[in-house]
């Protein structure tokens, strides 16, 4: 886009509307000669290794963004700079997208039926064809005991079958690869079939107005049956990932480096989605500073920041750079997530009045200032930000000019019978996340909460800290400030709520931080998912909202944009919210 504006979105939901006031420069990338050139080697630098690389269990955006470039999918999302045209769900994989009126759709909206394109390879040697049984064994690995998909849920509400088959998979010995992969063989579900060797076919519990969605989503790109010889996620899987996209892992040194080069068996033709330009793209990890990675962009000794933002101090003099960009990822990042699950303090973030006095500690005015004020982000109140289904504009709690009210967070403490609360608050080193433990931390002071602030760094804030619920029940943390993006735009309530919020899919690698577990969001969760449309659903997730706000299980604090800068060599720059990243597979140098 040549300027932020507000952008309706229109898959399906009228009248949600994204957008933040202020300038997005960038144009599209696109070099003077108005055509790409073929090789070089792209060098990207940040700070954090992701947390997951096995495409089954990958749950953060630049995971996503990394895995898009080896493991497809059979729908996707094309990146652009217009929000509106990363929104439709687009064939990859699968030869086209399946309607009642093409008969891949059944008249009761519960079969779909896919069929695979011609050309789609795995870099075997020698090549061979993705089939329908590789997509199969994607969806069954979702459930793998080892590194279950933070996913899952979505699948296992949606798919027949699939919920006995996890709860079968989940006695399997989750350090034996042989084990794993035998009872994928030996048992299945009969939501997922491969009719032959190019067709699947889903067989849904009840229609999903949002399946389409899911089969987008990274975790569900074919999985080859080399996959099978190693625990998913593994230090051992990692060293041997399988591509069927335009580049592959060449060499990996976790938590150092990645390198990335031509998958030989990959053909333009076979993928709609993505293109292949650069010859290498070096990612070099270890750099916490954002300050460091743009001024290595700038002097020209890299190209684009890994997962790093535009430092603050910098935008004010950048606003009018072509290569600077403030790109529209509506989300709810960073928001004060609760470990309900501690033992520490008598238990007493478990209780709601707790909760619900720390509320008004948060100054979001200060958090704006931190991450480069009102064009970058906007106070958010509410689980679901604005320009996402089931958005409704509610502050339960409010404060003085978002500044936050100490006096009166004391006195619902005091009323609580909780005061002098000690907290451990663990808190990532990358990007700007620090200042806003800091600032967050003072807030709370000024209640007279004490809190312990703890760097977690090298990837393990998610992978380990968060998403493990023996920490949080031993009391490892009990408030964190993680990010949520949803995993997909337009009808897609059930990408913020669902993963977040449902209590029956709370154990390892859940993204339900805090084991929330609510029986009426739980159930407000189910009417969505059986609303016969998805205006009917919005409704429902807006109900789920206030009753999860009502219940203090978050704070949420920014809906905030992502600020990019790319070094003067890099053109057909293109941008996949999904991802808070340009994709880099279209990226050329000039």
């Amino acid at each position: 886009m040549a300027a932020r504006e507000m952008i309706k979105v229109t898959a399906g939901l009228a009248g949600l509307v994204v957008g933040l006031a202020g300038c997005a420069g960038g144009g599209d990338g696109a070099s003077a000669e108005g055509a790409s050139r073929q090789g070089g080697t792209l060098r990207v630098v940040g700070s954090s290794d992701v947390e997951h690389l096995d495409p089954a269990s990958v749950a953060s955006v630049g995971a996503y963004g990394l895995v898009r470039m080896f493991a497809r999918t059979l729908f996707g999302n094309r990146a652009s700079n217009d929000f509106q045209e990363t929104v439709p769900v687009r064939p990859d994989v699968a030869e086209r997208i399946p309607t009642r009126e093409n008969g891949d759709v059944g008249k009761d909206r519960r079969t779909y039926t896919v069929r695979l394109r011609d050309g789609v390879r795995w870099n075997t040697n020698p090549p061979r064809p993705v089939t329908a049984q590789d997509f199969v064994r994607a969806f069954e690995r979702l459930c793998n005991p080892a590194s279950p998909s933070a996913a899952k849920g979505y699948f296992v509400s949606t798919l027949k079958g699939m919920d006995a088959f996890c709860r079968g998979y989940g006695s399997v010995n989750a350090k034996d690869a042989g084990a794993i992969a035998a009872y994928q063989r030996d048992h299945g579900f009969e939501g997922v079939r491969a009719k032959d060797e190019r067709t699947l076919v889903f067989k849904l519990k009840r229609p999903a107005s949002d399946f389409l969605n899911l089969l987008s989503l990274p975790v569900t790109a074919a999985a080859p049956q080399e996959y099978d010889r190693y625990v998913p996620d593994s230090a051992e899987f990692r060293q041997h990932t399988v591509s069927n996209g335009p580049y592959q892992i060449t060499d990996y040194k976790p938590g150092i480096s990645y390198l990335l080069t031509h998958n030989p068996a990959w053909q333009a033709g076979s993928d709609p989605l993505r293109e292949r330009h650069v010859a290498k793209i070096q990612i070099t990890l270890g750099q916490d500073s954002p300050e460091t990675v743009q001024q290595q962009i700038e002097q020209g000794n890299a190209d684009l920041a890994w997962d790093q933002p535009v430092p603050t101090s910098a935008i004010p003099r950048l606003r009018d750079d072509p290569r600077f960009a403030i790109r529209e990822t509506p989300n709810n990042s960073p928001y004060l997530v609760f470990n309900t699950r501690s033992p520490r303090n008598r238990g007493a973030l478990g209780d709601r009045a707790v909760r619900q006095a720390l509320e008004y500690a948060v100054d979001r005015s200060a958090l704006i200032k931190i991450v480069g004020g009102p064009s970058v982000a906007r106070p958010l109140h509410t689980v679901i930000p604005p320009g996402n289904s089931g958005y409704a504009a509610v502050n339960h709690y409010p404060t003085p000019g978002e500044s936050g009210d100490p006096a009166k967070c004391r006195e619902l403490l005091g009323k609580a019978g909780r005061p002098g609360l000690k907290l451990k608050f663990p808190y990532r080193t990358n990007s700007v996340h620090k200042l806003i433990a800091q600032s967050i931390a003072q807030n709370l002071d000024a209640c007279g909460v004490e809190t312990e602030l703890a760097p977690d760094s090298g990837g393990s804030f998610y992978s380990s800290t968060l998403s493990t619920p023996a920490r949080a029940r031993e009391g490892a943390w009990d408030i964190a400030a993680p990010g949520w993006v949803p995993d997909w735009y337009g009808n897609n309530g059930r990408s913020i709520i669902q993963p977040l919020f449902d209590g029956r899919t709370y154990g390892p690698n859940s993204t339900n931080y805090g084991g929330y577990d609510n029986p009426q969001v739980n159930a407000l969760i189910d009417a969505a998912l059986t609303a016969p449309d998805a205006q009917r659903a919005a409704g429902y997730w807006q109900q789920a909202d206030q009753k999860i706000m009502e219940d203090a299980a978050i704070v949420p604090l920014l809906d905030r944009a992502q600020t990019t800068y790319r070094s003067s060599r890099v053109h057909g720059a293109f941008f996949l919210p999904t991802t808070a990243a340009y994709d880099l597979t279209r990226v050329f140098i000039a």
